[in-house]
């Protein structure tokens, strides 16, 4: 799918509810971008003669494509193929996490994928494998090919903001993570791949939640609902509220945030016999505070609403060439008109997710520095 930024553009400036309202025409920078972008890859350009000419380059467009659309064996010699599909097919799962992005979910995918259905016969057929795409093949295929020096592992400070502690070359092999906020009536959630753009953003409602005492079975059904609707991902990082055990007062909130909590691990996690070594939990959780602290929300020990930060991060989206994070133009009209003033509440889980989500990936490169 292509999108026009002058296009965008326009939508920033005309705007009056929502999202922009109240936004001077002047004060976004204004753009002479006569070009169409692809959101597949947010490199490719194509150049337009003028926005008279944006809706049938929209429709006459389709997603980005290779060349030739080559099946990957065509780009390897029948001894690179041998090769490669030799060590998918008989390495260990141990032997597995030692290639670079086989780490973690992937290696346990090849391993049940190859049980379930015999043998790889091609490299294209590699791709069948859930969270192994193209582009992630070709960079494990090179790295069968031209494997690199171990380097030490090095752990996430878990005092920081991720707990259980886990290593940090897992979370930075990580091609998507999912965002997960509960709230006291709903769940939101954000898939965000690790070239910061945003995959799905939504939530939903959860009617039985906070209601009678606690019944488990209704919790249940709402909780495995959202799991059902939830994008495959290789992390999922739940959010750790900071509502204090001492607090009496919200002790019925915290019971309800801790039960979501519990169930959401617990049909998350896939169950496996016996743990192993090289597989990392599928599941973490992410400090409130620590999400706060690195979009400066906090007031005291409190955190403020996120409201203002994420539609800043919507309109550097449409202005800048590279912002923050990427939205897909669907999820911006989607979502423009659900950080109104009076109707904050309705978007606040919303907020929290994508803030999430961004947090998580700007403190793991600053970890890693």
């Amino acid at each position: 799918m292509w999108v026009a930024r002058q296009f965008l553009t326009s939508i920033v400036q005309r705007a009056q509810p929502g999202l922009f309202r109240g936004t001077p025409h002047c004060s976004l920078p204004k753009f002479e971008l006569r070009y169409l972008q692809c959101t597949c890859c947010w490199r490719s350009r194509v150049p337009v003669a003028g926005f008279e000419t944006l809706n049938a380059s929209i429709v006459g467009s389709g997603p980005c494509k290779d060349d030739d659309n080559k099946p990957l064996d065509a780009y390897y010699t029948p001894e690179q193929k041998e090769a490669i599909l030799k060590l998918l097919n008989n390495a260990s799962l141990p032997e597995l996490s030692g290639v670079k992005l086989l780490r973690g979910r992937k290696s346990l995918n090849i391993v049940d994928y190859r049980t379930k259905n015999g043998p790889f016969k091609t490299l294209e057929s590699v791709v069948n494998v859930p969270l192994l795409k193209h582009k992630s093949a070709v960079v494990v295929f090179n790295s069968i090919l031209n494997p690199v020096k171990k380097e030490r592992k090095v752990k996430i400070n878990l005092a920081k903001f991720i707990r259980p502690e886990v290593e940090r070359s897992w979370l930075e092999d990580a091609g998507s993570i999912v965002s997960i906020v509960c709230g006291t009536n709903k769940i939101a959630w954000a898939h965000v791949d690790r070239g910061m753009t945003l995959l799905d953003w939504q939530q939903m409602e959860c009617p039985n939640f906070l209601k009678g005492t606690y019944m488990a079975s209704f919790y249940l059904t709402d909780v495995s609902t959202v799991v059902e609707n939830l994008p495959e991902a290789d992390f999922y990082i739940i959010e750790k509220s900071s509502i204090s055990v001492q607090n009496t007062a919200l002790f019925p909130i915290m019971a309800h945030m801790r039960t979501v909590e519990a169930m959401l691990f617990a049909l998350l996690e896939p169950r496996v016999p016996q743990p192993e070594p090289n597989i990392p939990p599928r599941v973490l959780n992410m400090m409130r505070t620590a999400v706060g602290r690195h979009f400066g929300l906090m007031v005291g020990e409190s955190r403020t609403s996120g409201a203002e930060t994420v539609k800043k991060l919507m309109t550097e989206s449409v202005t800048q060439k590279l912002p923050r994070i990427n939205f897909p133009s669907e999820l911006l009209v989607k979502h423009r008109n659900s950080f109104q003033m009076g109707s904050r509440r309705s978007g606040e889980e919303l907020c929290d997710a994508l803030l999430q989500a961004v947090a998580f990936y700007e403190l793991l490169n600053e970890s890693s520095g």
